[in-house]
């Protein structure tokens, strides 16, 4: 979906894969050796500073993408460049580019006080005092950390937690951020702090993120770019409204009406699904501009006032996946023909 010069790709993913070799059973005494292509030729780039949703559903991929392009797992083929590095040859020196947090992992130190998790990964990274010290104050005030940095990390919460391994990973100011299901048994306010602080974080220090979640209001709120995967490969790669139109999701036209009427028709392309006293819903496919449909109704109704509600992308990411196979594959930026 990119574009752009070599160095302003901070991550360059061309055709990786990875297979695992696993045994079943085959019947009592007999096992068998499966292969299971868990990335299956995924390609795309990310540009520096930018925020990207990485989505799909449990086992797509997602996780086994991370892990390669931390230098966790060696890809099986392709390749692929993290800052002009490649993770599975220079994990070390890659480490102190990139910042990973595993929503159901935690990096802190689990008996010891939150401070001295800090402490510890100041002296892992060699980070200079007054560096330290200046990033630790901004992550503490914009976390909330300050009442939980005396507090024994098995001690805290899931979203106290949560907080403090977002922290940790930002203390060294790495130029990539990973995040794995980072609000993941948040609540309403954990979440909102944490969203709040990736979009200044991002906006201010210009971090490529690149964040995998299930909660998809996180992707609404924090990304305007959001891939895709399914069963290992790279189905969609592009922005949010591309995302509806290719899951073919259908936006709704809520018009309120002088009086109450009979359910609105004659206006093509869309069909009243709900009526309520005056007020009326129109749904429409998502790909269609709204103007024509406001135009034909303001002409033949006493029209009050109106408003446009988007698809609900969680519904969306349903259809699109509810395609499968080859022939449902969507024809958008970044799709391979002839994937699922």
């Amino acid at each position: 979906m990119v574009s752009g010069t070599a160095a302003e790709r901070l991550i360059e993913v061309e055709g990786i894969e990875k297979v695992f070799s696993v045994r079943r059973k085959a019947g009592r005494l007999r096992r068998v050796r499966h292969e299971v292509r868990a990335v299956d030729g995924i390609t795309f780039q990310v540009p520096r500073g930018e925020m990207v949703g990485y989505i799909g559903p449990n086992g797509a991929g997602k996780s086994t993408t991370i892990k390669m392009l931390t230098g966790i797992l060696v890809p099986s083929g392709g390749r692929l460049r993290v800052a002009g590095i490649d993770p599975a040859r220079e994990r070390t020196r890659l480490a102190r580019r990139i910042g990973v947090v595993f929503g159901q992992r935690t990096t802190l130190w689990w008996d010891l006080p939150l401070k001295d998790s800090y402490e510890l990964v100041r002296r892992m990274y060699r980070i200079p005092s007054a560096a330290y010290r200046d990033q630790l104050e901004r992550c503490v005030e914009l976390l909330d950390l300050g009442p939980l940095l005396e507090v024994p990390v098995r001690q805290l919460s899931l979203g106290q937690r949560m907080r403090g391994d977002i922290a940790a990973a930002l203390l060294h100011e790495p130029e990539v951020l990973y995040l794995d299901e980072p609000t993941i048994g948040l609540d309403v306010i954990s979440k909102a702090k944490v969203r709040s602080f990736l979009r200044e974080v991002n906006a201010e220090r210009g971090t490529t993120v690149l964040l995998t979640t299930h909660d998809l209001t996180d992707i609404e709120q924090l990304c305007r770019r959001v891939m895709v995967i399914d069963h290992g490969r790279l189905v969609y790669d592009g922005g949010l409204a591309g995302l509806r139109a290719a899951g073919e999701g259908e936006r709704t036209l809520v018009v309120d009406l002088e009086r109450e009427l009979p359910p609105i028709e004659g206006v093509p392309g869309a069909r009243t699904v709900k009526v309520d006293g005056p007020r009326q819903w129109l749904a429409f496919p998502a790909a269609q501009s709204a103007a024509p449909l406001v135009a034909a109704v303001a002409e033949r109704y006493p029209l009050v006032d109106l408003s446009v509600r988007e698809a609900d992308i969680e519904d969306v990411i349903a259809r699109l996946y509810a395609k499968g196979g080859p022939a449902g594959a969507p024809a958008v930026p970044g799709a391979r023909p002839g994937v699922r």
